[in-house]
């Protein structure tokens, strides 16, 4: 499996990427968040000038996956990680992840972070197995209360959202 930096000419692909992998929540009663839009191509555009945009690519160089990060406060927030549906099980998740491990030790970040569903199975389960821990109550930091407060203004319950963070490690 191939890990690269998104090009351009690819964005709108990870943006109908996202889509394909947000109708799952739909299976699970989350019919508002899997007919959410995308974020627009300047969202992506920006995450890939600065260099933290990766996909996941097939056999013919075509994105399967994608993860795209943030800095907040000194640290790689992932801020999107989605596996189209026809490629989820196979470990793309974790790889992508694993390289934004690699990326934030070199660039010298104190570890990953991310928010994500509670109870969802493919999120903070899952995440937790790839070693992954909640943030303690009160521990959040003045960013990632400024992520909290950005997604509970669009319309997302804090009580079912969950803030993780992995170490730096080595990878």
């Amino acid at each position: 499996m191939t890990i690269r930096t998104a090009t351009a000419a690819e964005l709108p692909d990870l943006r109908a990427l996202e889509v394909a992998a947000g109708v799952l929540f739909r299976d699970i009663g989350m019919t508002d968040i899997a007919e959410h839009p995308a974020p627009p191509l300047e969202v992506f555009e920006r995450a890939r000038y600065d260099g933290r945009l990766w996909v996941a690519v097939d056999d013919e160089d075509r994105p399967i996956g994608f993860v795209l990060v943030e800095i907040v406060d000194g640290a790689a927030h992932i801020e999107q990680l989605s596996v189209h549906p026809d490629q989820q099980g196979r470990g793309l998740g974790r790889v992508l992840i694993d390289h934004v491990g690699s990326w934030a030790t070199e660039q010298g970040l104190a570890g990953l972070t991310l928010s994500t569903f509670r109870s969802v199975p493919w999120n903070a389960p899952y995440y937790a197995r790839l070693g992954f821990v909640e943030f303690p109550p009160g521990e959040l930091t003045t960013g990632l209360l400024a992520v909290q407060a950005a997604e509970t203004a669009f319309g997302l319950d804090p009580e079912a959202r969950v803030f993780m963070r992995r170490p730096e490690r080595d990878q």
